[in-house]
């Protein structure tokens, strides 16, 4: 097992280190989601994130995790409103554009508009419509925490995102 101490890093560790640190993410299974939002000028903006989980029950708090990079940060830095969609494995292809820097993200026309001109796609998994709560530095990403005001949970499985590949449950977990 190649191993070696987080706080052996320090300020400036080595791309190896890096490397290490990232196939340790990859090797803890998540949910995929996509997050999006809508701006001033009422252009759509998404990504996929598989840095996501519950903060709190009351309220009802989620937290997404978006780089600071990301052509969609600007917009969700002023996002007031924003939607989670927790997908299935018939998505996956969707996560993968979203996940895609510079990529037509709305391309296919699975998205709808809810009222208030957020992008939807409605056979999600999961659908959380949440109302900024937080945001928050999280070095080289922007934690976004949001007051979730509305839940639909569709028949769909959800897929996982385990070492950089996607992997689809059978129907004996539903």
């Amino acid at each position: 097992m190649n191993s070696r101490a987080l706080s052996d890093l320090g300020s400036d560790p080595s791309i190896a280190d890096v490397k290490l640190f990232k196939d340790a993410m990859a090797s803890f299974p998540s949910g995929v989601t996509i997050v999006t939002t809508v701006d001033d000028r009422g252009e759509w903006w998404g990504f996929t994130a598989s840095s996501f989980c519950s903060v709190s029950m009351d309220p009802p708090l989620v937290l997404s995790c978006l780089a600071k990079t990301a052509q969609c940060h600007t917009a969700f830095e002023k996002a007031s409103r924003w939607n989670v969609h927790i997908i299935h494995d018939q998505q996956q292809d969707i996560a993968g554009r979203f996940a895609t820097r510079g990529a037509d993200k709305f391309a296919g026309g699975a998205f709808q508009a809810d009222r208030h001109g957020i992008p939807v796609l409605p056979d999600a998994s999961v659908l959380l419509r949440c109302v900024a709560h937080a945001k928050s530095d999280g070095g080289d990403h922007t934690i976004l925490i949001g007051r979730v005001e509305d839940t639909q949970l569709g028949p769909r499985v959800p897929t996982v995102y385990f070492r950089r590949a996607f992997h689809g449950f059978s129907d004996t977990f539903v």
